[in-house]
């Protein structure tokens, strides 16, 4: 089967930064592709070249036949004059796209259904007037509803929250195609890549796989390399005393066995030691962190939270996730006293410093080098447990090495100011950490690296991202915030997060869709039925959970896992009540 795209010894630069050099490679129907490599390496220019949008400076890019192809760029083109109803389906009519299955399902999983209700004004809303996020939305729909041959994503995944990514990556997997997407979004890279190309030192890297497969094989070529540097050194120890002493004796050639992928991991411990970091995380901090008693926040006429009652102790490590506009940025800022609740109390430990990463990009003199923007804060980080980390090793860890410590503030991209701005912070020696989207604009060697000094720092952490990866990879318990008011702990994390809002959304009584102005009784008697049946399966099941505790009680392992999925249970029946008293009173 022939490619359906080509690149043919294609050469990049600009000035003097060469990006690409002599890269071939092929993209086939069926392929999904993620991209990886570190900021600035040519990610994006990659995707220009092969869109057409650039032209190379030596080489090509050939596409097989009538091949169509459809780019998702950092920045849309939508016509800002257009409605949302012209940017997406333009002047087809209603009854035909709106009775294609596949374009109700792009619409509904992006924009939260075929009106649009997700977005203020629904299809009838202009473009010109809608923020970065909601207009990025709408020209991912466009572009999924023209369905192209070939798809080119540029971080698709930036504006769009955890469900949201959920979808994204599902109705991918089942795109009909080609896909080649550049991301940060380690989970979304391993839901939907098959093959994984780095972009390094002008070279694309072949791998097959997601993310997880592309970190072994990379692993596994860096220790191939490595025993390949030592027996080059060791041979040629071996030369020079051949040469000092004459002809060595016969040996037989030694034997080299490269061992699978897994067991590169096999010996490693986990990440961090959780009791271990608790008590020292107790000893810095005292008991008592942050305490939320009853609390109530109201802003602009809406109720964010309502009798939320939380206790942060030390050690702790949360995540928060929820839908946009849930309020979730808002409670970082009430945990960090930059908002008063409007009811209830928020208290803070004496022996408390607390650090907060806001998503606003902190302006710094420009005229002041990167590494003194950090040592203007300290020399050195407190990371607990007697570790300590000067200011300079701290900006090589985060991609500011050699030279690169010394470029004036001015001159650095957004993405290396943000990295900036979380080594000022860090070097505060904080023992709290309020960190709202901290991987914004972080390519995957410094998400790595943040994620390495974070398992071995000794606080209390509270993360909100729309990072699932992440998330998952730093925090140990999960809450979410669904828009009701309520913060609520999920013991299955966000896989169990993900399925509360699809049973909400197919039940059609939570956002995304709007409520309707007019009630109908008949749909909802037919919701009501629907969700007493599905309560009723989980009652069914809450039996047998209960059968096999008593039946496996002196399992310990798998008596967690019951009742995990026990507690699992419970929330998702707390939420269809809720669901059949609103259907109930409509």
């Amino acid at each position: 089967m022939p490619p359906l795209l080509v690149l043919e010894a294609v050469r990049k630069a600009y000035g003097t930064r060469v990006l690409m050099e002599s890269v071939s490679a092929g993209v086939f129907d069926g392929d999904r592709i993620g991209v990886v490599g570190r900021n600035g390496s040519g990610k994006t220019s990659l995707l220009e070249v092969m869109a057409g949008a650039v032209q190379p400076d030596a080489g090509r890019v050939v596409r097989s036949g009538d091949v169509s192809v459809g780019v998702l760029a950092q920045a849309d083109d939508l016509n800002s004059t257009w409605t949302v109803r012209d940017s997406v389906v333009g002047d087809r009519p209603e009854h035909e796209w709106a009775g294609d299955a596949r374009i109700r399902d792009v619409m509904s999983g992006l924009l939260g259904g075929v009106a649009a209700p997700s977005l203020p004004a629904g299809l009838d809303g202009v473009v010109g007037s809608m923020s970065g996020g909601e207009r990025r939305r709408v020209a991912l729909t466009r572009l999924l509803v023209s369905s192209p041959d070939v798809v080119l994503l540029d971080e698709p995944t930036n504006h769009l929250d955890i469900e949201g990514v959920d979808w994204l990556a599902r109705h991918l997997a089942a795109h009909r195609g080609a896909l080649v997407v550049v991301t940060h979004d380690r989970w979304f890279l391993d839901a939907v890549a098959t093959r994984t190309w780095e972009l390094v030192d002008g070279r694309v890297e072949g791998y097959d796989g997601g993310y997880a497969a592309y970190v072994l094989a990379r692993a596994e070529r860096a220790r191939v390399a490595a025993m390949d540097e030592a027996r080059r050194q060791n041979l040629l120890r071996k030369e020079l005393a051949w040469l000092r002493r004459g002809p060595p004796a016969r040996t037989s050639k030694p034997r080299f066995r490269i061992d699978a992928a897994n067991a590169l991991i096999a010996d490693m411990p986990a990440p961090r030691d959780s009791v271990d970091l608790v008590r020292f995380a107790t000893a810095r901090l005292g008991r008592q962190v942050i305490e939320m008693t009853s609390v109530d926040l109201r802003l602009g006429g809406r109720t964010v939270l309502s009798d939320v009652s939380w206790d942060l102790g030390p050690g702790d490590r949360a995540g928060i996730i929820g839908v946009n506009g849930s309020g979730k940025t808002s409670l970082l800022r009430l945990l960090a006293s930059e908002l008063s609740p409007s009811a209830g109390a928020v208290r803070r430990g004496q022996t408390v410093r607390l650090a907060h990463l806001s998503q606003e990009v902190t302006e710094l003199d420009g005229a002041l080098r990167a590494l003194e923007a950090v040592e203007q804060v300290g020399r050195f980080v407190d990371l607990g447990q007697g570790q300590t980390l000067s200011a300079a090793s701290l900006a090589e860890r985060f991609g500011f090495g050699g030279d690169r410590q010394w470029t004036p503030v001015s001159d650095l991209s957004g993405g290396e100011r943000r990295r900036l701005q979380l080594m000022r912070l860090l070097m505060a020696s904080p023992n709290v950490l309020l960190l709202d989207e901290p991987t914004n604009d972080l390519d995957l060697d410094t998400l790595t690296a943040l994620e390495d000094l974070l398992d071995g720092w000794a606080g209390t952490l509270v993360v909100v991202s729309h990072d699932r990866y992440f998330v998952e990879r730093v925090c140990d318990r999960t809450y979410a915030l669904l828009g009701d008011g309520r913060l609520r702990d999920l013991p299955g994390g966000i896989e169990e997060y993900v399925s509360l809002r699809r049973a909400l959304v197919e039940a059609r009584v939570l956002p995304p869709e709007k409520p309707r102005r007019r009630a109908d009784p008949r749909a909802a008697r037919k919701e009501l039925a629907r969700i007493e049946r599905r309560l009723d399966r989980l009652a069914e099941e809450e039996q047998a959970l209960h059968a096999e505790l008593t039946a496996h009680a002196t399992d310990h392992e798998r008596v967690l896992r019951l009742d995990e999925r026990l507690r699992a249970l419970a929330a998702e029946q707390a939420l269809l009540e809720d669901a059949w008293l609103a259907l109930a009173d409509r």
